[in-house]
């Protein structure tokens, strides 16, 4: 019988990010094209919220659903013909919250040029149980010296949207506090 060490009772055991990592590839199609004819923003950040969810799921072990979008950056248009790679990986945990890093890649289909990547996302999942309750989720346990990098940003990433949040808060109070109601 393995002895468990003190504190780790009930604990998850740390997992790598490459447990989790994935990419998702799609052709795009006339169908997801916009007015201006190149593929539609939002095909592409729903390409992203999969990947991301596939990952957070998998190094969750269960179900994870999108609690935020840090950030949605759009590098170049995609067109109809290239096939896009969807890259997405753990960079950070917390008690029951994961940082999933999406990296947007696209080549045309029929040339063999180097794939070029076109955006990129963050985006932080919460684990949920079968009551839709948060639910812990194992430490992520970077690989590579580039893994520590995102993890250590993510970290800042973290910071700056609690901040955020504490602001936004503070000045909803204020303004309470001074007779507006903004509902």
């Amino acid at each position: 019988m393995t002895e468990i060490p003190d504190g780790m009772a009930g604990e998850p055991q740390g997992k790598p990010i490459s447990a989790s990592r994935t990419t998702l590839s799609h052709i795009m199609t006339a169908n997801d094209t916009n007015l201006l004819g190149t593929v539609h923003g939002g095909v592409i950040m729903k390409l992203v919220d999969d990947a991301a969810g596939a990952v957070a799921g998998r190094h969750s072990g269960g179900p994870a659903v999108t609690a935020s979008m840090d950030e949605m950056a759009f590098l170049a248009p995609v067109r109809v013909g290239d096939l896009v790679h969807v890259k997405a990986q753990v960079n950070w945990t917390g008690r029951s919250s994961m940082e999933i890093g999406v990296r947007v890649l696209a080549e045309r289909w029929n040339e063999s040029t180097p794939a070029t990547q076109v955006g990129s996302a963050y985006l932080v999942f919460t684990a949920v149980d079968a009551d839709g309750k948060p639910r812990t989720v194992p430490p992520v346990l970077p690989e590579t010296d580039q893994d520590r990098r995102r993890n250590q940003e993510a970290q800042i990433r973290r910071t700056h949207r609690l901040a955020r949040r504490r602001a936004i808060m503070a000045l909803r109070e204020e303004r309470a506090a001074q007779g507006f109601d903004d509902h």
